[in-house]
């Protein structure tokens, strides 16, 4: 399974009967799947379908789904008021003696109000099923290339985030290759700024100023800290390879990256552990903004 990114817009339209039809959708960054229907009045019983459909193929993103349905073919009939047409002929009648028995024209009762009503046809039941289910095979489609859009968006940032996991990598190796990060050195150096302190001053005891040397030493020491890092470095690339709705877990490690990365900074006794500190504070930042586009 891929990587997906989050955004991505689809467009599909075609016609279903008399009915044209077309579905936008727009996808954006999003905690969860969060899906926005526009639907034209009358089609509102879609709502739930929609939805299933749509969840069925994402996990994330906020998502806007229009529908825009129109009538390409009018079909209208004339429905005639039947009570009302036989009172007219009942009050002709009824005045037969006194009017025109001239046989009514249509003309005359169009212009008889509410006896002739110009309506447009309702569709039978069947063909309104038949109208919703080609409507929805097409938001399924509209869906798929979406899907498709943002699967090749995922493949550039996969590109991205491995780039990003493979500098992060290389400064730890910085990191851990330098001198002045041993316990060794750490407590020369400490041994060394101790004597200096005893030197006039024969009161302190040695023993005691030599352990504590040894705990700060022991503290200095970000061996865990490199390790932790290694193994989160391992984590991301086996997800970046499985790839799926994985976006959460990525950000997860990237805060851990992180925790990791401020650790080995406040122990620094380096200026070029620092400096790659730095560095690696930067391109964690870079590979969580990224994360986020990440479904």
């Amino acid at each position: 399974m891929s990587v997906q990114s989050m955004t991505g817009f689809a467009r599909r339209e075609g016609t279903a009967g008399r009915y044209r039809w077309a579905w936008e959708l727009r996808s954006v960054n999003g905690k969860g799947l969060d899906l926005r229907l526009r639907l034209p009045p009358g089609f509102e019983a879609m709502e739930a379908e929609v939805r299933k459909i749509a969840g069925e193929l994402f996990a994330r993103g906020n998502m806007q789904i229009s529908l825009s349905v129109s009538v390409a073919e009018a079909k209208v009939e004339a429905v005639v008021n039947r009570e009302g047409l036989n009172a007219v002929l009942a009050l002709r009648n009824e005045l037969g003696d006194v009017i025109d028995q001239a046989p009514l024209r249509l003309d005359t009762l169009l212009g008889i109000r509410g006896l002739v009503d110009i309506r447009e046809v309702e569709d039978s039941p069947e063909a309104g099923v038949a109208r919703d289910r080609a409507i929805l095979d097409g938001l399924r489609l509209a869906l798929e290339d979406l899907a498709a859009m943002r699967a090749s968006e995922g493949a550039a940032l996969t590109a991205i985030l491995s780039e990003h996991v493979r500098s992060v990598g290389r400064l730890v190796e910085i990191v851990e290759q330098d001198p002045s990060r041993s316990t060794e050195e750490i407590a020369k150096r400490l041994s060394a700024q101790v004597s200096q302190l005893l030197e006039g001053a024969s009161s302190l005891d040695r023993d005691r100023l030599y352990a504590e040397v040894a705990l700060l030493a022991t503290k200095a020491d970000i061996r865990e800290e490199i390790d932790r890092l290694k193994a989160h470095i391992v984590a991301a690339d086996e997800l970046l390879g499985k790839g799926g709705p994985i976006g959460r877990r990525l950000d997860f490690l990237a805060q851990e990256f992180n925790r990791e990365t401020n650790t080995i900074c406040s122990k620094s006794n380096s200026a070029a552990v620092t400096a790659a500190g730095i560095e690696l504070k930067v391109v964690i930042d870079q590979f969580r903004e990224q994360v986020q586009n990440v479904e």
